[in-house]
């Protein structure tokens, strides 16, 4: 069986997860904590990021589009992620993109690094309280991101068109690493959280609902799918 090593609230991480999920790919999880890396991991990948995909003992795939893209190209036979014809995979590539990028640069590494990596981390190593001035500008910039959200809703079935896509999952992966905080002011986005409404209720996400940090309790909608 294959095996992913992750963090639990890393988005890409979840990203994948979700995939697998809707792949029909069972996986073995390894749990890795971001602020104390182990040594296995630099090992698989000279980055030292998650998640790490192994296929098996001798194949370990890293980098968040390489594991995507061979996915999609290996496990893709009872449905696609990245569907339609070449324009409609660009702007599920693009929007993926636009959530592991800018979404990720602006809300997730921030909350994620200020609200969890800092507390677990020495304060040798930039360990402590939270940086309340990061926090505030991440809040403000999900705004935004909930206002294109809506903006892409309100024109398509899904993100990116008329299936369920990477792009889908790829914004559930970040949007749902920083629910778990139980911030996102949900009542002021309501097309939004119809949206994420739908991509919660699948069965692929039930997993990452069950997901707790230790010492860190989860919002209280956090896995309520009628939030």
């Amino acid at each position: 069986m294959p095996t992913l090593i992750h963090f639990t609230l890393d988005p890409f991480s979840r990203r994948l997860r979700l995939a697998l999920a809707e792949y029909g790919v069972a996986v073995d999880l390894i749990d890795e904590e971001p602020w104390e890396p182990s040594p296995d991991i630099f090992e698989l990948n000279p980055a030292g990021t998650l998640p790490v995909y192994l296929e098996d003992a001798a194949t370990a795939l890293s980098g968040i589009e390489a594991i995507t893209e061979y996915l999609e190209e290996t496990k893709a036979t009872r449905v696609s992620l990245i569907p339609g014809d070449a324009l409609a995979r660009a702007e599920v590539r693009r929007l993926a993109g636009w959530f592991d990028g800018k979404f990720y640069a602006e809300v997730s590494e921030p909350l994620l690094t200020e609200k969890v990596i800092r507390r677990f981390l020495q304060r040798s190593r930039g360990g402590g309280g939270p940086d309340t001035g990061r926090v505030r500008q991440a809040m403000a910039a999900l705004r935004t991101h909930l206002d294109y959200i809506a903006h892409l809703v309100d024109h398509r079935v899904w993100l990116a068109g008329d299936e369920l896509s990477i792009a889908d999952l790829a914004a559930a992966g970040h949007i749902s690493a920083v629910d778990y905080f139980g911030d996102i002011p949900w009542a002021d986005y309501p097309v939004a959280k119809s949206w994420y409404q739908r991509v919660k209720s699948r069965p692929s996400f039930r997993p990452l609902l069950a997901d707790t940090i230790r010492g860190m309790a989860p919002g209280a909608h956090y896995a309520d799918l009628d939030f």
